[in-house]
Parts: structure tokens; sequence; C-alpha cells
């Protein structure tokens, strides 16, 4: 079971890369999982 994450939890999260550790970080993963494909010009 998770734990129910607060609107400030969320935030610190969207900007924490988890660097150095084994897992993801899902609301990360979430705000930047798409960046790469709007960034691309060759993507119609």
């Amino acid at each position: 079971m998770t734990k129910k994450i607060t609107p400030q939890n969320n935030h610190a999260n969207q900007k924490n890369a988890n660097k150095g550790q084994a897992g993801v970080n899902e609301q990360y993963a979430k705000v930047h999982g798409n960046k790469g494909q709007q960034k691309n010009p060759n993507n119609k």
C-alpha cells in the first residue's frame, strides 16, 4: 500500500531525479517522460 502524496511532496518529487538510487520517481518520470518527443524536430 502506498502513502497518500500531498501537494507539497508531489511538487518536490517532480524536481527530484533520484540520482544515485535504484528506483524511479513516478512523478518525475511523468513530468519529464514526454520531453524528448516534444523537442524532437523530426516528430510529426
